[in-house]
This record gives structure tokens, C-alpha cells and sequence, in this order.
């Protein structure tokens, strides 16, 4: 569990300055090898998810929560599937092919055009918020039980499995040949993605329930002990980091040298990654819940959803606020924004379309029960998990 906002003192007082890395013992040219090869790699990603697909949290490894997809203005409900249990996870779409983690811990895959089930690996334990990542023929997603999954896509195999010590809510990210994720253990790691092997583990002093947001060789994760880090992928070692104040179980976004966030302090930060430090904090004056969402960023506008039920819209530049839009209940659910329109899911059972530049609703769908996970759009399609147990499917 995330801890209650009257523990975020006692964290920040318990919270190492400096990091403690473990590196698993490996040729140190390699190392170099690899760090040369990654950041232009890293460097050149897309602001947005391409059309076509959306591999994994956030639709590209800057968590940037933007797809290039076309979607219709008035979308119709395709498909559903029932999984059983309550779906936390959100969608990765890739070749035509749904991957999610359901609530029985099942990862699921889909066919994108029919809803017919392809294949389904058993974790052996319940998955929470973990969302797919899809490499090239690999899925990979972690589970409760604290282990990452490695999966064959094209038949739903095992290859591997790595095993943390607590259980794991953060998201994989491929990065090359890299698998960074977080555990409630306190660490981030990087596993070798062909082999599961440990390459790296950092140590922090709360749970990385965050997902981490990559650019030019550099991993970003805010944490439950108050700290911003910026960690080499290369090697793990830390770069800097910037006392944010506050925990966190938002992940970060990343474009043109900021990081913006939100925390359990009530408040959206803007990290500059030039200055290292803070650039702006923003709050809304009239109600103060914390930020669980993680932010969609588009056309200079930072929009996340909030637990005082409300889809907020701020000035990426200045930290101002630019709209509001109220839902009946809290938003847990990450936005997605795509040809100028903002979807989200909201407590009150109930997916949104609004307009990216007012906040005017423009559509939205009764689902029932309570959407947490967070939408997936490629090829013209939106697929979002819910409490019922269901992944629907739009387009």
C-alpha cells in the first residue's frame, strides 16, 4: 500500500542521501559498448506512440501518454472480454495483438479485431497495476508475488522469470536489450532481456511503485521516500537526484528537459533536468487530494487526473492551470490523448472523451464499475480494463 500523507515526514528523515548500487559483475567494455550503443537510441525515441502500436505503460519509454492514432469522434463499444477478476492493468497493443495482465493474475492476449483469445500465461499470482511491455518476440509484466514475467508472443510460453522481494506495481520498460522495472522491495532493476539475469539493482529507502521514464541513457523515478533520481541505464549509477518533497506513485513524464509529476502532497511538480530543481509546483486552491494518475503531455498542456474527482489541465510552461473537468468520483486512471482529444477512466465507472483544449466533454461511456487502469490506443481502437473484470474495446 501506498503509506498515508502523515508518514511523508518520517520517510524524508529516513531517506538515504545517496544511493547504495549493486552491479552484477560484468565486463566493464561491455558496459561502455553498451552505453554507446543505448543513448542514441534512448535520444531518438518518439514523443508519441506511433499509430499502429502502443508496447507498453504510457505508449513510449518518456511515458509521454500521446498516441498518433486516429480514433473515431464517435466511438462505438467493439468487443468485450471477461477475464474474472477486477483489471488494474492497462493494455499493450502490438501487431494487431491485446496484452494485458487480469486480476487473476492470468497475462492475457487478444486479438485486437475480435476480442478472441490467442493465449494465456498463469503468473501463478494476482496482477496488479504491472502494465505489458512487448519487445520483439517477448512480453514482459510483473505480478504481486514480486516476480517479472518473461513470455513468448507467439504462444504464450514461458522464457523466464526474475524474483524480486515484494510485489511489483510498477510497469517494465525495454530499453535495447534492458528491462527496467520497479519492486516494493525498495529497488529499481535492469534484467537482461534475453535472459533474465540481473545487470543492475539501486537501492532506495521506500517502495518504487512508479514505473521509470527513460531518455538519452538516463532512467527517471520518483519514489515513496520523497526523492527524484536520475540513474544511468548503463551501469545504475545515479546521475542526481532532486528532493521532491513528498512521495509518490505517479510516473513521471518527460519533454524538453523536464519531468512533471504529481505527489501525495497534493501538489503537480515541474522538475527542471538542466538546473535539477524544482521549476514549479502546482496545487489547486480549493481542494487538496493527491495525484495518483500519471500525466498525459501534448501541445504544451499537462493533463492528469486527480482523487478530488476532477481531470486537470495545466500550462506545461508555467504551471498554470488551464481547465478543469469534474467526474463523480476519484481519477486514478492515466489520460491518453490523441488527435487533440483526452480519454480517461474515472472511479465513477465511466470512460471519458474531452476536448485537449477546453476540457469540454465531448462522449463518454457507462461502464458499470470502476475504471483504474489507464487506456491503450493504437490502429484505430481504445482498450481499457475495469473493475468487472472486463477489457472493453472501442473504436
Amino acid at each position: 500500500m501506498i503509506p498515508s500523507h502523515g508518514d511523508t515526514d518520517t520517510r524524508r528523515k529516513s531517506c538515504l542521501r545517496y544511493l547504495r548500487v549493486s552491479v552484477t559483475p560484468w565486463p566493464v567494455a561491455v558496459a561502455l559498448i553498451l552505453a554507446s550503443a543505448m543513448t542514441p537510441l534512448v535520444g531518438q525515441a518518439p514523443h508519441s506512440a506511433p499509430a499502429h502500436e502502443w508496447r507498453q505503460f504510457r505508449g513510449s519509454p518518456q511515458l509521454r501518454g500521446v498516441s498518433s492514432s486516429p480514433f473515431p469522434s464517435t466511438p462505438k463499444l467493439l468487443w468485450t472480454y471477461e477475464s474474472g477478476d477486477p483489471i488494474d492493468s492497462s493494455a499493450a497493443i502490438s501487431g494487431g495483438v491485446v496484452y494485458v495482465g487480469a486480476g487473476t493474475g492470468d497475462l492475457l492476449a487478444l486479438d485486437l479485431a475480435s476480442g478472441k483469445l490467442l493465449w494465456k500465461y498463469a503468473t501463478g499470482n494476482l496482477i496488479g497495476e504491472s502494465s505489458p511491455a512487448v519487445g520483439t518476440d517477448t512480453v514482459f509484466v510483473g505480478d504481486l508475488g514480486g516476480l517479472v514475467h518473461a513470455v513468448s508472443l507467439r504462444d504464450g510460453k514461458p522464457l523466464w522469470t526474475f524474483k524480486t522481494g515484494a510485489e511489483i506495481k510498477s510497469s517494465p520498460v525495454l530499453i535495447n536489450d534492458v528491462v527496467l522495472i520497479g519492486s516494493y522491495d525498495t529497488h529499481l532493476y535492469a534484467l537482461d532481456a534475453r535472459s533474465g539475469k540481473l545487470r543492475w539493482k539501486v537501492a532506495t529507502k521506500g517502495q518504487v511503485h512508479a514505473t521509470p521514464a527513460v531518455q538519452d541513457g538516463l532512467a527517471f523515478v520518483a519514489g515513496c521516500d520523497a526523492v527524484f533520481r536520475a540513474i544511468r541505464v548503463a551501469d545504475g549509477t545515479e546521475a542526481y537526484h532532486v528532493e521532491s518533497g513528498a512521495y509518490t506513485g505517479a510516473s513521471p513524464v518527460l519533454d524538453n528537459g523536464r519531468a512533471y509529476f504529481g505527489t501525495f502532497n497534493y501538489e503537480v511538480l515541474a522538475v527542471d533536468l538542466k538546473q535539477r530543481r524544482i521549476e514549479w509546483r502546482y496545487s489547486d486552491p480549493e481542494s487538496r487530494f493527491p495525484y495518483y494518475s500519471s500525466a498525459a503531455l501534448d501541445s504544451g498542456r499537462l493533463i492528469v487526473g486527480g482523487r478530488d474527482k476532477l481531470v486537470h489541465a495545466i500550462d506545461a510552461g508555467t504551471g498554470r492551470r488551464l481547465w478543469t473537468f469534474a467526474t463523480r468520483a476519484r481519477v486514478d486512471s492515466s489520460p491518453v490523448v490523441a488527435g487533440g482529444r483526452v480519454f480517461v477512466g474515472s472511479t465513477d465507472g465511466r470512460l471519458y472523451m474531452l476536448d485537449a483544449a477546453s476540457g469540454k466533454k465531448i462522449w463518454e461511456f457507462e461502464i458499470g464499475a470502476g475504471v483504474t487502469a489507464s487506456p491503450a490506443i493504437a490502429a484505430g481502437r481504445l482498450v481499457i480494463g475495469a473493475q468487472d473484470g472486463r477489457v472493453y474495446v472501442f473504436g
